[in-house]
């Protein structure tokens, strides 16, 4: 499996909804990207038994901040999320720069990609497919993340919920 050293870019003049821009898959279905340490925004949120209880709330707050602090990613979007426990979940909000006021991260490593459509109920199955990917490429999985491409709204318009499930190797 060849390594890419970029992930690919959203097509942000899809829009159809005014929200969030129709996903296309293909660009990051088992794929291996070898990512350069991204600037990133970490903020927490509260779960009960891994159902968010405030992710709009963290989404709406995280997203205003970083906006204001004009270190926004205008050419594409990358939030990613997993679960800290049945009661936490942390989200990674790609930016251009430190936003002052925000925990600054940086991202970076070796993750394997796989894409999945469907309820967020399943994300658990994925998670262990994901898994089961990478020891059949060779890999053994360190931590998985993953990237919900649109919102609920979105999704039900377009049809697809699709999540990329980022499996760190």
């Amino acid at each position: 499996m060849e390594r890419q050293t970029s992930l690919p870019k959203l097509n942000l003049d899809s829009k159809e909804t005014g929200c969030c821009p129709k996903f296309d898959p293909t660009a990051w279905e088992e794929k291996l990207f070898e990512i350069e340490e991204l600037p990133m925004v970490r903020a927490t949120g509260r779960n009960f038994l891994h159902i968010p209880l405030d992710i709009g709330k963290v989404m709406t707050r995280t997203q205003q901040a970083i906006r204001q602090a004009g270190k926004d990613v205008q050419d594409n979007y990358l939030i990613l999320s997993r679960d800290l426990s049945p009661w936490k979940s942390e989200h990674l909000f790609l930016t251009t720069g430190k936003v002052e006021g925000m925990d600054n991260q940086s991202f970076g490593g070796l993750f394997l990609t796989k894409v999945y459509d469907g309820g967020f109920n399943e994300v658990p199955k994925w998670i262990a497919e994901s898994e089961a990917f990478a020891q059949s490429q060779g890999f053994k999985a360190k931590s998985h993340y993953c990237f919900y491409t649109t919102c609920p709204k979105c999704a039900k318009r377009y049809g697809h919920n699709y999540v990329v499930v980022l499996t760190e190797v």
